[in-house]
């Protein structure tokens, strides 16, 4: 046992004294929240806007303050036919146009929106906020109320995306490139051959990675919730304890990747091909997996990222009990089991 400690305090001080990987392990992370966090948004505002009415009436008027006095748009003029708003659109002088029926007071309905449809996601974006913001006039129409996130602060999504794919890239890249390193200089026949057994080896130096990782959940819990307010609305404990299967199963992926790889290349990109862009494009990170076509979505089924993510906007955002994230939790566990089994058992086999 004394000897195993010793291989986990030697790996432990190997990874501390390598600024490198300190800088990519504790600066990715923190880059990557405040990138994501601030810089990448999907938040509207500003949106410049025309409103196309012929007389101005009581409801109309409501309905045009109210969108005036949100900060997600600016009303830009006021023209009278729709064509004058669908011309300042194409002069880039606008980005959209509400434009109102003549009898639009007395019928309630009546309404049609004229938008920039260049970037479709952000047209749907406006569209959908402008719809919230007049649903929700006090003067009539329909209440409508947005539950969990009702300022649709685009961190809310993000966040809880940003950890499911940095853990899974610093845990399962990391630790492949640490072992695989060790195979490149010749220093892994030694280890193997140490009174350790050669599993324990493999063990100890993926420990540090299991104790950096849970140190780098807990900064991104502490950014998402006082750098960039994102509610820890459940339960911290379920929150950390689902972590910590989805670190195991990505250490697992990482012993797997090594298991495969004979030079630190090899391994990166293997990672990157692996679990880098699968993580960004079919984990429901950037685009929700309901939208993909069918097949995307079967693939998608296979990532582990979609489920952690699932189950931490659940937690974080929704604040559901351990009951309304069971079934993500038994597939992560199913996941880490099965990648674990094959990663030793391939491991076995070349130590025969």
């Amino acid at each position: 046992m004394k000897q195993f400690i010793s291989f986990v305090i030697k790996e432990a001080k190997h990874i501390v004294r390598d600024k490198r990987t300190m800088l990519i392990l504790f600066g990715m992370p923190i880059m990557m929240m405040l990138i994501f966090g601030f810089a990448i948004s999907t938040d509207v505002k500003n949106v410049r806007t025309v409103i196309v009415v012929s007389q101005i009436d009581h409801l109309t008027q409501a309905v045009v303050e109210r969108l005036s006095a949100s900060e997600y748009f600016e009303i830009v003029a006021v023209v009278s036919v729709p064509k004058e708003a669908e011309q300042m659109i194409r002069n880039q002088k606008a980005d959209m146009a509400v434009v109102f029926a003549d009898d639009f007071a007395s019928k309630h309905t009546g309404m049609q929106f004229i938008v920039d449809g260049a970037d479709p996601n952000m047209a749907r974006q406006w569209i959908n906020y402008a719809t919230s913001v007049i649903l929700n006039h006090g003067g009539g129409l329909v209440n409508a109320k947005m539950l969990y996130n009702p300022q649709m602060k685009s961190a809310y999504n993000f966040v809880p995306a940003i950890m499911g794919m940095l853990l899974m890239l610093i845990c399962a890249m990391m630790t492949s490139i640490s072992i695989v390193r060790e195979k490149e200089k010749g220093t892994m026949e030694v280890l193997l051959v140490s009174p350790v057994r050669p599993l324990m080896v493999i063990i100890a130096k993926a420990i540090p990675y299991l104790v950096l990782a849970f140190f780098i959940l807990i900064v991104i819990l502490l950014m998402a919730r006082f750098v960039l307010a994102v509610p820890l609305q459940g339960s911290l404990l379920l929150i950390l304890a689902v972590s910590v299967i989805y670190i195991l199963l990505a250490l697992s992926l990482g012993l797997l990747i090594s298991n495969i790889a004979q030079t630190q290349l090899v391994a990166l990109l293997m990672s990157a091909m692996v679990l880098l862009m699968p993580v960004v494009m079919l984990s429901g990170m950037m685009f929700p997996v309901e939208s993909m076509p069918e097949i995307l979505q079967w693939i998608s089924a296979l990532m582990p990222p979609r489920y952690y993510i699932d189950a931490m906007r659940k937690l974080m955002i929704m604040g559901v009990g351990m009951g309304a994230i069971m079934k993500e939790m038994l597939i992560l566990l199913g996941m880490t089991a099965l990648f674990l089994t094959i990663a030793l058992v391939k491991f076995n086999k070349r130590m025969e």
